[in-house]
């Protein structure tokens, strides 16, 4: 007998996993490479060191820029005083308004000396220190595409390595706009309800088909189509503790997408399709007569259809004994389970592909 339940709508999504951060080390000075200080494959901390260059130059160019600033703090120490003099002495006109005014701008003028070789001093320092080049991020460091003994240029095009923090990751996959548009139309039209919450819960499945253990939340969703495509693009936050997620990685995205309060659920192997296609099943009456119904499904959910129109709460339908019966005859039903004798489960992609190309070839 069918029965009206609230049943929780979704999809399934293809997608690939994606770094949470990434980042690739670069040099920002030039230098040989004197060592590597990581372990490739390991897990590194951010501030970690990773190279050492030879710093020789670097700290060449601080020592000048040291002696530099030295020589303009003393300098600038003399003409403080010579204007602090000549203030006093153009009070009662000891010297020239012209010398007084010369004095200051000299005072002035060293003041600005010693700011730029304060400046060039700590440019010198980080330029020093940048010769420890360390990581940006905390993650697991790739392997390494220098040597010791390398020369390397700031900013250069290839990378010295790279980092990758993998806990938690992203699950980016991509919906249908059609598919979209078809949900936004159920809910505008009041057949499914919008589910409550910023954050839906997603369900992965890996590669092999087993499910990942850990729920990801829904964080995203694309403003932009794809033209090409015709898709617009998820993303999901996903915990992956034990590293089973990889950047890369082909998975299956399963999100709710809508309630329907009122669902009625039919078994899928109750449904036969005629020659043009057309869903139906067989119905037994309250007098226990059986009649062939038409029914318009939409959507697979595990082993059962959804029934969009043609059937009502409480009515019995026919799931096993095709066979021995047919339209008109009168039957004692026998409430039986909805799922399979054998136990074998059906798979909804299947079935929805076989009705899908038994209508298109109708």
């Amino acid at each position: 007998m069918l029965k009206k339940q609230s049943q929780l709508l979704g999809d399934t999504l293809p997608g690939r996993t994606a770094a949470f951060l990434s980042a690739e080390v670069r040099p920002q000075v030039s230098g040989i490479v004197q060592k590597r200080l990581f372990t490739e494959g390991a897990l590194v901390k951010q501030g970690q060191p990773l190279y050492q260059l030879d710093s020789a130059s670097l700290s060449a160019v601080e020592a000048s820029a040291k002696a530099v600033l030295a020589k303009v703090e003393t300098s600038q120490r003399t003409l403080e005083a010579t204007a602090r003099r000549n203030a006093e002495l153009v009070k009662i006109t000891a010297i020239s308004q012209q010398a007084f005014e010369e004095s200051q701008a000299a005072a002035k003028q060293a003041a600005a000396d010693v700011a730029v070789a304060k400046a060039n001093l700590e440019s010198a320092r980080i330029n020093l220190r940048y010769s420890r080049i360390e990581a940006p991020i905390s993650g697991r460091i790739s392997m390494s595409n220098v040597t010791p003994g390398a020369l390397v240029t700031a900013n250069q095009t290839t990378p010295l390595t790279a980092i990758v923090q993998m806990d938690p990751m992203y699950v980016d996959f991509t919906q249908t706009t059609s598919e979209l548009l078809r949900l936004r139309n159920e809910l505008a039209a009041g057949r499914y309800q919008k589910l409550q919450g910023e954050e839906v819960s997603v369900r992965i499945a890996l590669e092999d088909g087993s499910n990942y253990p850990h729920e990801g939340k829904l964080r995203f969703s694309g403003l932009i189509v794809n033209p090409t495509m015709g898709t617009v693009t998820l993303r999901a936050v996903v915990p992956n503790p034990e590293g089973t997620l990889m950047p890369g990685m082909f998975v299956q995205a399963k999100l709710p997408t809508a309630l329907a309060p009122d669902a009625i659920l039919l078994p899928q192997r109750s449904v036969s399709l005629d020659l043009t296609g057309r869903p139906s099943v067989l119905v037994v009456k309250e007098d226990s007569t059986v009649e062939k119904r038409p029914v318009q499904l939409g959507r697979a959910i595990a082993s059962d259809w959804l029934v969009e129109t043609g059937l009502e709460d409480g009515e019995r339908v026919v799931i096993d004994g095709f066979q021995r019966i047919k339209p008109g005859d009168k039957v004692k039903p026998v409430e039986v389970s909805g799922a399979p004798k054998d136990g074998k489960k059906v798979d909804p992609q299947a079935a929805a592909a076989a009705l899908r190309a038994a209508v298109e070839n109708k």
